[in-house]
């Protein structure tokens, strides 16, 4: 039986020798800095983050234009700025090794439920499409600094329209298309987009989604709109919705000559120009609109990449992800060190358990990324992955999204492959990569995760801002990094951006999880300290929710929480309050259900909808989501919430024998 703290795998000699850590070490070694193990590296990383940082960039080779100021200034979070007076681009550092190799050989392997066969591109095919793209995009007006969202999934189509965006400057955004129209005008609306990539449906789980209905509601709340451009993705599906502007399609961008690469120029940007827009969902108001730029970006993911899943040249990278979640926005990491990426759009587990077997066997894949409850499903399946399928190119697994138990992380080196850095990993949208991660410079242990990111001073504070270990404390960042939000969209004085982050310890990122960290630096995250919905690694802002039960009839008053199960699994209860002479019954529950889903997005339909004869407040009339939630954990009342600053006690303590009940 696997205990805490159990060893389940070491890097051997080989794999040590190989590593991307490894050879960082040994470039640092050259340049008179010498480290012993990963501990020690980490330390000088942190105390002393812009010669860690220069170091990183040399190390992978940044292109940066212009003469370098300060590598990092003196301003403190949230203001700081990185590497001032240099240019990049995203996309030019992702297309560049179109050119340091044969240019025929493949960058994408992608398939979908839509289109099932598995196929690939090329760096000439994809750099190709992009310069062509995006050349289109300047010829129909849109400039640095522009906006440009999509309503698109996981597939090649979307990776070049984002590649084209940010080759010109312009900012980009995507929502999911399985979003509904509320969720996102929520987003959208923030940034007024210029111009809009969409699809006319999808296919999931066996069965065709039609969107042109939900673009209809959609497309008129977005004023600053100019240009749809329409790919007809779903057959049998409408060609395109009623738009006020301009309606292209897909393959009308990509008609003319070819642009070859001396020809195009990028759109080379300070570090405080943005790059995208991801969305994160807090307990109110609208979706948080977090902007990162390109130099952040770049350096956080060839770090992560290369160090946390060592990952390199020729490497294959597949992590299971809608454009909904932040993961997308990872994926070209594996172009970014010289590797492929795998695309899927689809449902998981469609038609079985083995859609994503089947196509990591295909593609070769070396790092695979995918949530915990997924590895729990394959299991519950009684699939042996590792006797099922040829997973002779695989070397790491990246399990993130939600914390893993020791006991699936180990059936993962039983089940997947013996000699396989199998990792559980935690980061966050606010940087777009990991927080708490992996190294093959020290041993996996079942029931934690190895370390802190590199340049990342992580630590738990207890209420006093005091660090602590061996007790469970909120998850805080000490220092700056490069990748964490420029600002968010449209809050110009930083008020919105200081009140998520550094409410709670002036000065210090306070990230919002829930960890405890042991005396060799694992850790181990306990779940959402704040009332944000985790469900399944994918963050859902319970103001979402609200905003569509506060438009069905009936309804008083609700209130949603989430919280882990225990065994790798989420319960995500919605509780209600009906009016006064109204009834909660079959019917209600149905409507409540259906309205979610199409409003909103399956993921936010609960897994249990409970009546209830109030929901508790406090004195100022806002939800008592966090003691609620703490609750369901097993906490006493007396621990969670004072009756005197409740404006309704005897809710609180339904709630209480409901937690009891519940067991």
């Amino acid at each position: 039986m696997t205990t805490d703290g159990d060893i389940l795998w070491q890097a051997g000699a080989d794999r040590l020798e190989g590593a991307i850590a490894t050879r960082f070490l040994r470039f640092l070694a050259a340049r008179g800095l010498s480290f012993d193990g990963y501990p020690a590296l980490h330390a000088w990383s942190v105390e002393d983050p812009a010669a860690f940082w220069l170091a990183l960039r040399d190390f992978f080779g940044i292109e940066m234009d212009g003469t370098l100021d300060q590598v990092m200034t003196d301003a403190p979070m949230p203001r700081t700025r990185w590497f001032t007076g240099t240019r990049l681009n995203y996309a030019e550092q992702v297309l560049r090794h179109e050119g340091t190799g044969d240019p025929s050989r493949p960058m994408l392997h992608h398939c979908s439920e839509t289109r099932p066969e598995i196929a690939s591109m090329s760096w000439a095919e994809v750099g190709g499409a992009v310069r062509k793209l995006a050349t289109k995009l300047r010829a129909l007006g849109v400039t640095k600094g522009d906006r440009i969202v999509a309503y698109m999934p996981n597939i090649p189509e979307t990776v070049i329209a984002m590649l084209a965006s940010t080759a010109i400057g312009a900012t980009w955004a995507t929502a999911a298309p399985e979003f509904g129209p509320q969720t996102v005008i929520d987003r959208f609306s923030q940034i007024e987009p210029t111009l809009v990539f969409a699809v006319n449906g999808y296919r999931y789980g066996g069965k065709d989604f039609d969107r042109t209905g939900d673009l209809a509601k959609i497309l008129p709340n977005l004023p600053s709109a100019k240009t749809l451009v329409m790919l007809d993705y779903l057959p049998g599906a409408a060609k395109a919705p009623a738009f006020h502007g301009e309606t292209l399609n897909w393959d009308d961008l990509f008609t003319g000559a070819d642009v070859p690469r001396e020809a195009f120029a990028y759109e080379r940007v300070a570090s405080d120009h943005p790059l995208w827009t991801l969305f994160s969902s807090g307990t109110t108001g609208l979706p948080k609109p977090i902007v990162q730029g390109h130099h952040g970006i770049v350096l956080e993911h060839l770090k992560n990449g290369g160090f946390a899943i060592d990952m390199g040249e020729g490497d294959t990278y597949f992590c299971y992800s809608t454009t909904g979640w932040m993961v997308w926005n990872t994926l070209m990491t594996g172009p970014l060190l010289n590797g492929k990426v795998t695309l899927y759009d689809g449902h998981p587990t469609w038609p079985d358990a083995g859609a994503l077997w089947r196509i990591i066997e295909a593609t070769k894949v070396s790092h695979f990324g995918v949530s915990p409850t997924f590895m729990t499903m394959v299991r519950q399946e009684g699939i042996v992955p590792g006797r099922d399928y040829d997973l002779s190119a695989m070397r790491s697994m990246l399990l993130t999204g939600s914390p893993a138990t020791p006991e699936i992380l180990a059936w993962v080196h039983e089940a997947v492959k013996e000699d396989l850095f199998s990792t559980t990993q935690s980061g966050g949208t606010e940087l777009c990569s990991g927080i708490l991660v992996g190294s093959v410079l020290m041993p996996v242990r079942a029931g934690e995760i190895q370390a802190p990111a590199l340049g990342c001073d992580a630590a738990a504070f207890d209420e006093d801002g005091k660090p602590v270990i061996g007790e469970v404390g909120e998850l805080v960042i000490r220092k700056p990094m490069p990748s964490m939000p420029l600002f968010f969209w449209g809050d110009s004085d930083y008020a919105r951006y200081l009140d998520s982050y550094f409410d709670m310890y002036p000065g210090i990122w306070r990230h919002g999880d829930r960890v405890q960290f042991n005396d060799h630096g694992g850790s181990v995250v306990l779940g959402r300290s704040d009332a944000t919905l985790n469900r399944f690694g994918v963050r859902i802002g319970s103001a979402e929710i609200y905003r569509t039960m506060e438009g069905i009839e009936g309804i008083a008053d609700s209130l949603i929480v989430c919280i882990e199960d225990g065994k790798g699994g989420y319960y995500m209860p919605l509780f209600v309050q009906m009016q006064a002479g109204a009834t909660f019954d079959e019917a209600k529950r149905a409507e409540i259900v259906k309205r979610l889903r199409t409003e909103r997005s399956p993921r936010h339909v609960p897994d249990e909808i409970v009546p209830v004869p109030e929901i508790p407040t406090t004195l100022t009339g806002k939800k008592m989501e966090v003691p609620i939630r703490k609750l369901l954990l097993g906490a006493p009342l007396e621990k969670v919430a004072s009756r005197d600053a409740t404006k309704n006690p005897a809710a609180l303590d339904w709630f209480a024998d409901f937690a009891r009940q519940r067991g």
